[in-house]
């Protein structure tokens, strides 16, 4: 074999080798489209022994895992993925929800600030961030950026729906209400937040327009699971106002 052969040669089994882990990469990230995340991992891990350099490979593994119920395995791989490229937004949102899977959510923030870093305007990465401050009991930050999020993204109902829940929690009914109502501006459809306004109305002492609200609730939604609890409210409620009438005529 001539020089120029074996220089040829020797300059093409690099390229080689990369379609080779291009092919596995791409059949991996099909596989785990699908759902087949066992299989994909299979995949993932045969483009490892390839090349370990890849950060999409340790990346993909870590959201099969995360599928998979295997959280450790899941954020070990997309950590080696962050050091392989600290700018992709993916790794780090998958990275801080893996960490609240994990209960660790004081490592999830520092993710999720870092993907809120590399995308500004994701919605989805502010909303987690504000998930993680409530994990770590941190009501008044999360209530902050749940509000910072409706301002900025005024249709993200998700954060109307946390923010509040949260104030629900905190013993706000008021603000909740309020909350709850701008919701159905928003979608008329979100039926399930008749009940949250039924129970806001209820702590107010509101309790024939939290009926009202209640009955609605168990018209749209009649087989959810709170629907019993719901009726048996309803119930209690009605036999209130039977006694207090009685008493007025007496």
């Amino acid at each position: 074999m001539s020089d120029e052969n074996r220089k040829s040669q020797y300059m093409s089994a690099p390229i080689i080798r990369r379609k080779k882990v291009n092919k596995i990469q791409s059949e991996a990230d099909l596989l785990r489209t699908k759902h087949s995340f066992k299989e994909a991992v299979s995949a993932y891990l045969s483009s490892v022994l390839l090349d370990r350099s890849n950060p999409d490979t340790y990346l993909g593994l870590g959201i099969c895992y995360k599928n998979m119920g295997k959280i450790k395995k899941a954020i070990e791989n997309l950590e080696k993925a962050a050091l392989l490229d600290s700018g992709k937004f993916d790794t780090f949102y998958e990275l801080g929800l893996c960490h609240l899977k994990e209960e660790t959510p004081c490592c999830a923030i520092k993710c999720f600030i870092k993907a809120v870093q590399i995308e500004p305007d994701n919605p989805d990465a502010i909303y987690q961030l504000g998930i993680a401050h409530e994990q770590c009991e941190e009501e008044d930050m999360a209530l902050m950026i749940y509000q910072k999020l409706i301002e900025n993204s005024p249709n993200y109902i998700n954060a109307y729906v946390r923010k509040s829940s949260l104030l629900m929690k905190m013993e706000l009914y008021r603000p909740a209400l309020a909350l709850y109502k701008e919701i159905l501006k928003i979608n008329p459809n979100y039926t399930q937040v008749y009940s949250d306004i039924g129970l806001c109305l209820d702590k107010l002492g509101k309790h024939s327009d939290a009926k009202r609200y209640y009955r609605k609730f168990l018209a749209c939604r009649p087989d959810s699971e709170n629907a019993n609890f719901i009726m048996r409210r309803v119930e209690k409620l009605r036999s209130l106002k039977t006694k207090t009438t009685k008493l007025s005529i007496v």
